[in-house]
């Protein structure tokens, strides 16, 4: 039987509380360990029966210990004893202990069993631990008692404070609202056992923001406490509220957190206007829409509670100015409705009002939410381009106007004071045919040139009026010209029309209906009359039938046309249209004879035709042109295949001497020719040898003679000094030419591989000239050398 026990001294007993002890009866039908019931086995059922009626042996029954968190002594803290009753005191006994904490947070004495605490206890980290004891036989290891189960439990003390986990707070409430508005309710937590005294009991209290508002000791609740808070005095207040344990009482902990609160904004202040009157000018030249001034109405209020609508409610200038409400900055904007005029009307009065559009009803006391200013408005005078009265013009004219003709009068003026003379022009930009002008004093607008309905129906120009004092004032007019059309256009042939009679066509019968066209375009519109020309009045082979729907039929007058005979008949037909005067032209109706099969289709309508056989049908002559076709399209073929055809070009290696003839048949421009020479390259001779041009047509057979030139050559003082001079009377010279240029030829004389090419030092006759010299140049001046009879370098004539 286990049995636990505590150190029985008064301390122990009244800070930790006694120990649960119970009597219990061994090998029952259930033993309690822990609180808890464990059911018998098998076996010890079948000897309940007999045990019952022995004596059973008393014992103490355990099941948990007490010990206080946050020890702080030096010495492990006692926690209780274990004992068995087979434990007779001598050592015999080996206790061990097992389960959470055994070994780190608690140690037992094996020998006496009494179990220690090693480590500092914190109840809100753990509250229990469930721990399991067992006593052995020391020699053998032997279970001397079952394994039994206990728990030891942490008691709190108060040592955490309370804590506002969702601190710091923010919190809002509307600006004079009623005392005991409710806030925002705060929360603090204690981390100690609310079940066991008042260590997590808390009481809440304010020690800033009084007297402003309020906290509810229990619920933490807070509330406005004053009346009227006014947020255009104060908009923002910090509180501090403290919450404290052991309910409130000396010796408790606590905890404190801020609690931001902001005055909302209501509609308790009304609009105001700083001034009572606004003094505003505008130039009469303002255009529609433009801005005239801003008016402001304060309004201490904020976001929706300080929305203004500004409105004009009186004045001389309800319809000329207007105004809107800027919702940015809920500003007035005063605008131009009306076009201005310093001659009409040179200043205006406006009364405007501003309001709040949201009002609310328990503020209605404080209004009323709207105020009015008075606005000065002065027009101020500027120079204004010339005015067309009026807008616009519209004029027709006949086409057949004579030149110089006036067909109207622009008229314009000055709508200034001064009234400066007017000058007028036309935009030649709307009239590029130059076919109109006007009259630079007068305006009188008149034709310049013919006009011709066909060609150009409608004129649209614009005339100028520009003030004579001042050019840059210039204004202008739309005028619109019709030109009216005259009878001036002959009706003709809408087109070119030929007709066909057929050899065996009878008389009377159509071959031809002809129509006609007029440029013109008469009020009454089109009506054309046709008949013979007076030269064929009384034509015998054709005539003709007048529709009176503009057009007319061509009809056969007789029978019997042969095209041996006559295989072409030129008929001239005379057209006249319904003009005044009355306009008309001939045109010619060209008809062919052809022969025609029974069905009156046309077979051929030339007299040498070729006459098919009677056994060769058009099929059969259309088969043999295909065929000679593709014969001449094979043959073309075959043809340009052999021409594109290439031979190879076989070189003749004894041939191939290297000897080429070059002829230079072309000649330079002269002074003028800036093309054919670099002349940047020639100023500077070692820049030339950089970039040197090749012919493309063929490869040079001897190399430059100039890249053997050396590079240090200098030029001589005098020579120097004699070009700076001409250079000088050149520029002096306004008669000089502007192309004239100096070349440097610095590659011969001395020094180059052809020395000199001048004649100055040379003999005076060709047979005391040596060309020896040719013999060392190569074969390939082996002909010049034998022309100058030259001599190899053994004495043989080349």
């Amino acid at each position: 039987m286990w049995t636990s026990g505590r150190m029985s001294n008064a301390k122990n007993l009244l800070g930790l509380g006694v120990s649960l002890y119970f009597w219990g009866l061994m090998d029952l039908t259930t033993t309690v360990l822990s609180g808890s019931a464990r059911p018998l086995t098998e076996g010890q059922e079948d000897n309940l029966s007999d045990k019952l009626h022995q004596r059973m042996k008393r014992s103490w029954v355990w099941n948990q210990f007490f010990v206080l968190e946050e020890y702080t002594g030096t010495d492990p803290l006692y926690v209780g004893k274990l004992h068995s009753d087979m434990d007779r005191g001598d050592g015999s006994i080996k206790y061990i202990l097992s389960g959470e904490g055994a070994g780190i947070v608690f140690t037992i004495d094996d020998t006496t069993g009494d179990i220690h605490a090693i480590q500092r206890l914190d109840r809100e980290e753990r509250s229990q631990y469930t721990l399991r004891a067992q006593a052995l036989d020391r020699q053998t290891g032997r279970p001397m008692e079952p394994e039994s189960e206990f728990i030891i439990k942490i008691q709190d003390i108060n040592d955490n404070e309370p804590k506002f986990l969702d601190g710091p707070y923010i919190a809002s409430v509307p600006e004079m609202s009623p005392v005991g508005t409710s806030v925002i309710q705060v929360t603090a937590t204690d981390a100690d056992d609310p079940t066991y005294g008042n260590s997590a009991r808390v009481v809440y209290s304010i020690l800033q923001g009084q007297p402003y508002f309020s906290v509810d000791s229990r619920t933490g609740l807070i509330r406005t406490a004053l009346m009227n808070m006014d947020r255009e005095a104060k908009e923002y207040y910090e509180v501090i509220i403290q919450a404290k344990d052991m309910g409130g009482q000396l010796g408790g902990l606590a905890g404190t957190t801020t609690v931001n609160i902001t005055l909302s904004d209501v509609n308790d202040n009304p609009p105001r206007f700083p001034q009572k009157h606004y003094q505003m000018s505008v130039l009469e030249s303002a255009p529609i829409s433009s801005t005239v001034g801003r008016v402001v109405a304060k309004d201490l209020d904020e976001g929706i509670n300080a929305e203004m609508k500004y409105s004009l409610v009186d004045g001389d200038g309800l319809d000329v100015f207007d105004i809107n409400t800027d919702p940015n900055y809920q500003v007035g904007i005063i605008t131009v409705r009306k076009p201005l005029s310093f001659e009409s009307k040179k200043s205006y009065t406006l009364k405007v009002e501003g309001a709040n559009p949201h009002l609310e009803m328990r503020f209605l006391n404080l209004g009323p939410f709207r105020d009015t200013t008075t606005v000065h408005i002065s027009v101020e005078d500027v120079d204004e381009p010339p005015v067309f009265e009026p807008s616009f013009y519209f004029v027709e004219v006949p086409e057949d106007v004579e030149i110089g003709t006036t067909i109207q009068i622009i008229s314009a003026k000055d709508p200034d004071v001064t009234n400066n003379s007017i000058r007028y022009s036309i935009d030649r930009s709307s009239d590029p045919g130059r076919f109109f002008y006007v009259d630079i004093t007068s305006g009188a607008l008149m034709t310049a040139r013919p006009l011709d309905r066909e060609d150009v129906s409608w004129h649209n120009i614009t005339v100028l009026a520009v003030e004579l004092n001042n050019p840059s004032q210039v204004g202008s007019v739309s005028v619109t010209v019709k030109v009216l059309d005259v009878n001036d256009n002959a009706p003709e042939f809408a087109r070119f029309y030929e007709a066909f009679v057929c050899e065996n066509a009878k008389a009377g019968q159509l071959i031809q209906t002809v129509s006609a066209i007029d440029r013109d375009d008469p009020q009454e519109g089109q009506h054309f009359y046709y008949s013979l020309a007076p030269e064929a009045a009384n034509n015998p082979n054709f005539t003709l039938r007048d529709n009176q729907d503009n057009t007319a039929w061509i009809l056969t007058r007789r029978s019997g046309f042969r095209q041996h005979e006559q295989n072409t008949f030129y008929l001239p037909i005379l057209i006249s249209d319904n003009g005044r005067p009355v306009l008309s032209s001939t045109g010619t109706l060209t008809v062919h004879v052809c022969s025609c099969d029974d069905d009156g289709m046309v077979m051929s309508c030339n007299a040498e035709a070729y006459v098919l056989p009677v056994s060769l049908s058009r099929g059969a002559l259309i088969a043999i042109l295909a065929c000679i076709f593709v014969l001449l399209v094979l043959v073309l073929l075959i043809l340009s295949m052999r021409r594109q055809r290439k031979q190879p070009y076989i070189i003749d290696e004894e041939e191939n001497i290297h000897e080429n003839i070059v002829r230079y048949d072309d000649e330079g421009g002269g002074e003028e020719d800036t093309e054919a020479f670099d002349i940047a390259a020639m100023w500077n001779p070692r820049e030339a040898q950089l970039v040197v041009k090749n012919r493309q047509d063929m490869l040079p057979e001897i190399e430059s003679l100039s890249r053997y030139v050396p590079q240090a050559c200098v030029m001589d003082n005098n020579v120097h000094n004699y070009v700076l001079a001409k250079l000088y009377e050149a520029d002096m010279d306004l008669w000089a030419p502007p192309f004239d240029s100096l070349q440097t030829y610095m590659f011969e004389g001395n020094g180059s591989v052809a020395e000199s090419l001048s004649s100055l030092q040379s003999v005076t006759t060709d047979s005391d000239q040596s060309y020896d010299y040719l013999t060392d140049w190569g074969p390939r001046f082996k002909k010049l050398a034998e022309m100058y009879g030259a001599t190899d370098s053994s004495g043989a004539l080349w």
